[in-house]
C-alpha cells in the first residue's frame, strides 16, 4: 500500500523539484510503488477479479508512460529501468 510519506519520497526522488507530481518518471515510479503493493495482496486474495482489474489498468498505464519516455527522453527511459528495477 502506498502511504502519503512513501509518495512524498518517491515525488522526491524522481521529481525536479519537490513537488513536481506531473513528471513522466514520477508517474511511472509511483505505479510501479501501487502495482508492487497489489501484485502482494493476490497471493491472499486470488479471486479479487475487481482489483486484477485495476492492476491492469495500472500495469497498461504505465507502459504507455514508459513508451513516452522512451520516444522524449530515452538516456532518462534506462536511467529509470534500472532504478526501478523494470526489465532484466
Amino acid at each position: 500500500m502506498l502511504t502519503k510519506e512513501r509518495a512524498h519520497e518517491i515525488v522526491g526522488t524522481f521529481g525536479a523539484t519537490p513537488r513536481d507530481t506531473g513528471n513522466t518518471a514520477v508517474q511511472i515510479a509511483l505505479l510501479t510503488e501501487r502495482i508492487n503493493g497489489l501484485s502482494g495482496h493476490f497471493q491472499n486474495a486470488p479471486k479479487d477479479h475487481g482489483s486484477r482489474r485495476g492492476l491492469l489498468l495500472m500495469v497498461g498505464q504505465r507502459r504507455r508512460l514508459l513508451a513516452h519516455l522512451r520516444s522524449s527522453e530515452p538516456k532518462r527511459y534506462v536511467e529509470l529501468l534500472k532504478e526501478l528495477k523494470l526489465r532484466k
